[in-house]
């Protein structure tokens, strides 16, 4: 630190001492707080002092305390001293010191030595009495420690090799009494060989008394033995079954949880890739073998043949071979194998799954039950092995007559000409195990037609098993294609006549399953399904002014679409426009004939079963419930609500579905809708058509009951329901229907009528209206201007504590905000501190840069000189 820089700090020192004693002395200065009236019984505060003072107070308060606070935040090893008086500011040192003296002299002064009154304290020095130091017993030998300098004790040599302890203070107890006897001392050679003598001893008399003991235990357990053996004969005592109980329920429990299996680990779970390999795997084996039967072909196994045992072989290389020959089995003139093809391939709730383990297990117990005859030649063959491996030891022309003989076996085994004939038509009929993706929609079709529908589904499967998109890398692309290809060909059965309703049911599985895998092809394909009928559909109104229920196949498809995409997310990209194009047709569609009904009653279906989860309330399913039930009433009056499009209070297809003959009530039954409905009803007599009509009435009913159930909890039930309250209560002809519709109806009419309790939908809380402002003065009548007054002691009380209250809340605001404005000064100082510290020590970096920069110049320029 500079001079120049120590006289300004002695200057600003010098001038802060002369500012504070000028407004100290300087009468002038002083600030006085006059008011204008004098209170009697009031006190006032802060009415003369020095400017600045307070403010600097409660500066050097809020240091002590909050500063302190503030720098400590955050510090886990802040230190506390907890002696007496250090945090009292009301004490001198003097006397902290005395009173920390007499709470120490407290401590030491016990209960015990309490009646101690004539004895005085015993002083220690790290665990010495100072008494006995000061006696002066162990003085040091000066002379012995001058002559035994830089040599070991032999006590400490023995401690420090022979393991020192409680054994070795004894023995060098035994050590000085002997040499307390003997006056001629040992040297410290002799010494060492008398410890270890002794370590020895000692040692053996130990081993010896572990002999003994051990020897005298087998003595007992032999005497024990003879006596137990004559005390076993004795009859056991009464009081010991007496004393002995009964066992609990909990020690039941116990002794069964002691029994019961142990969880054994189990093998690991293989992935999705190892499993689709495997199946590959099996299928490929698989077709192999079928083509292998297609072409004629025996595979050969004489390895695999039993070998004669003979009476000396000692049984250690046994292993039991399976034997898996080939052969045909004929049954009543015709191949067991064909017919039990044709058996499983006639069974329909058999599993996809199951069929090909039935296809293997079929195989391998054809392939394992062969001929009798082979295998009696087989045996017949080698019960003489033994002796023509004995010939072949002595002679070795053995050898070219075995060769001759496994020929001859080889001829014996072959099967028949019509049994190999029998086994590659067998073959040729079977499905193959491995399929190619097909290219196009064409080879699909091909692959597919003309089979039943078990057949098609397990062409589907083998083809994705084939195929999966772990087992090569363009399996993914053509596994895309085949759902656009499945999904074309549904649309395809769909269109046909009659259409192939079990064919789709099972193909919808392969569906998902391939939607499942690749999500986003499904997407698209889907909603480009939609997107063309929606496109249909606007174009025929356009044309015509009205449209049609589409067809089997576009209403198929949006069953389909429900079965494979969530139905219950708020908004999906394939779900979401499906709804809107089933609204569509539900409000723009007209009902014409009873194919309409059934087409609108099926789209209904469609809707609830959509939002069955979500329970989203969708309009056009009750409007249009509302009229296919207006088209069930004989006389149209006053319905009480409006009916909406696509149905019209009167015309020819208003009375769509009275009923006017009442015979046909006798001869219905109640039963679902066909699907066949929705392709056309076909021209049929009165009596067929009536019991149509009341099949749509039933599944109106149903219907009904649904929406009543699922829109149960909603605030508006209701409004949604009366409607269709009025129209089943009062304009039905119920009387005029069958017995089982009546008894649906009830059920129905009582679900509606069973109203949930009313809650009233939330409101904002109604406020009084705030009147507007008028002209005349509000007067208020004051009888003393700046006193409170109430209207008793209580009231009185209560303003004065709410008074008390206001003032005390405004201080502790006050100041809050100055503890606020002080952390802040104080960060900003430390921050403005530590930019200043940085730019000082910056600076001083870039002078010793450009200081050692000239020393190199410098240095540089003197080496050019030189």
């Amino acid at each position: 630190m500079g001079k120049a820089q120590k006289k300004k700090i002695t200057s600003d020192n010098i001038r802060k001492a002369k500012s504070t004693r000028d407004i100290k002395t300087n009468p002038f200065e002083v600030k006085i707080n006059k008011q204008k009236f004098n209170i009697l019984g009031r006190k006032t505060k802060h009415d003369r002092g020095l400017p600045g003072v307070s403010r600097s107070k409660s500066i050097k308060r809020r240091a002590e305390t909050l500063l302190k606070e503030y720098q400590d935040k955050g510090k886990a090893n802040t230190f506390v001293d907890r002696r007496f008086g250090e945090y009292d500011s009301g004490l001198t040192v003097d006397e902290k010191m005395t009173k920390r003296f007499s709470l120490e002299r407290q401590r030491l002064h016990t209960k015990k030595d309490i009646y101690n009154l004539n004895e005085d304290e015993e002083l220690t020095h790290y665990g010495q009495s100072l008494a006995d130091i000061e006696k002066f017993n162990d003085m040091p030998d000066i002379d012995n420690e001058m002559e035994d300098k830089g040599l070991l004790s032999a006590e400490f040599t023995a401690a420090a090799h022979f393991g020192g302890g409680g054994l070795l203070q004894k023995k060098i107890s035994s050590m000085q009494k002997g040499e307390e006897e003997e006056a001629k001392p040992k040297s410290r050679r002799e010494f060492i060989e008398e410890l270890i003598a002794k370590s020895k001893k000692e040692k053996h008399e130990r081993q010896m008394q572990r002999d003994k003991a051990q020897e005298l235990t087998e003595k007992l357990d032999k005497d024990w033995k003879e006596v137990h053996s004559l005390l076993a004969h004795k009859t056991p005592k009464v009081e010991h079954k007496e004393e002995k109980s009964k066992a609990g329920d909990y020690d039941i429990i116990v002794r069964e949880l002691f029994f019961d299996m142990k969880a054994q680990p189990s093998d690991r779970m293989k992935t999705k890739e190892e499993l689709a390999r495997e199946e590959q795997e099996r299928l490929q084996k698989l077709e192999a073998e079928r083509v292998r039967r297609m072409r004629g072909e025996f595979e050969e196994k004489g390895s695999n043949r039993p070998k004669h045992m003979s009476a000396d072989d000692l049984h250690d290389g046994f292993i039991l071979d399976k034997i898996d020959k080939p052969c045909l089995v004929y049954k009543e003139g015709k191949l067991e194998e064909l017919e039990e093809e044709e058996e499983h391939l006639g069974s329909e709730n058999e599993e996809e799954n199951g069929e090909d383990s039935d296809e293997d297990e079929n195989e391998e117990e054809n392939q394992s039950g062969e001929n009798d005859e082979d295998s009696h030649s087989d045996l017949e063959d080698d019960s003489h092995s033994d002796l023509d491996s004995d010939a072949e030891s002595e002679k070795d022309e053995g050898a070219g007559d075995k060769e001759t003989a496994k020929a001859t076996s080889q001829k014996e085994n072959a099967p028949s000409e019509e049994a190999r004939k029998a086994m590659m038509e067998a073959a040729k009929t079977e499905l193959p195990f491995t399929f190619p993706v097909p290219e196009s929609y064409a080879d699909l079709k091909a692959l597919l037609m003309g089979q039943v529908t078990e057949k098609q589904c397990l062409i589907v499967e083998r083809i994705q098993k084939c195929n999966h998109p772990s087992l090569a890398a363009g399996n993914k692309t053509k596994l895309e294609k085949l759902f656009g290809f499945l999904w074309e060909y549904i649309g395809d059965l769909a269109t046909k006549q009659p259409a192939e309703l079990k064919t789709i049911d099972r193909m919808v599985p392969q569906l998902y399953d391939l939607s499942q895998l690749f999500p986003e092809a499904a997407c698209n394909c889907v909603q480009s399904t939609l997107r063309q009928n929606m496109q249909d559909l606007e174009n025929q109104l356009q044309a015509k002014g009205r449209a049609t229920f589409p067809g089997l196949d576009k209403l198929l498809y949006l069953k389909i679409t429900g079965a494979l995409f969530p139905t219950s997310d708020f908004r999906h990209a394939v779900v979401t426009p499906a709804l809107v194009h089933m609204s569509q047709m539900v409000t723009k569609c007209s009902v014409t004939s009873l194919r309409d009904v059934a087409a609108g009653l099926f789209m209904c279906c469609l809707f609830l079963d959509y939002v069955s989860l979500s329970k989203r309330f969708i309009p056009e399913v009750i409007n249009f419930l509302l009229g296919i039930l207006y088209m069930a009433i004989p006389s149209k009056g006053t319905m009480g609500y409006t009916l909406v499009p696509p149905f019209k209070p009167s015309g020819k297809s208003s009375d769509l579905l009275v009923v006017k003959d009442k015979k046909a009530a006798e001869s219905w039954e109640m039963k679902p809708l066909p699907m066949s409905s929705l392709q056309g009803v076909k021209q049929q007599d009165e009596l067929q058509t009536a019991n149509f009509r009341f099949s749509c009435i039933a599944l109106c009913f149903n219907l009904c009951k649904r929406c009543s159930s699922l829109y149960r909890s909603l605030p508006a039930f209701q409004e949604i329901i009366r409607p269709l309250e009025i129209i089943l209560t009062s304009h039905l002809p119920v009387n005029d229907y069958p017995v089982q519709l009546q008894e649906l109806y009830h059920e129905v009419l009582q679900e509606v009528q069973d109203r949930p309790a009313c809650y009233c939908p939330l409101k904002f809380e109604k406020k009084k209206p705030v009147p507007l402002k008028l002209f005349t003065p509000k007067i208020v009548e004051v009888s003393d201007y700046g006193r409170k007054r109430g209207g008793n002691r209580q009231e009185r009380e209560r303003m004065r504590l709410v008074h008390k209250h206001k003032r005390e809340f405004k201080g502790a605001v006050r100041e809050i905000r100055k503890d606020a404005q002080f952390l802040a000064r104080q960060r900003f100082s430390d921050i403005m501190e530590g930019d200043a510290e940085r730019k000082r020590k910056v600076k001083m970096l870039f002078h010793n840069l450009a200081t050692q920069e000239g020393e190199w110049k410098a240095m540089k320029r003197k080496k050019r000189k030189m």
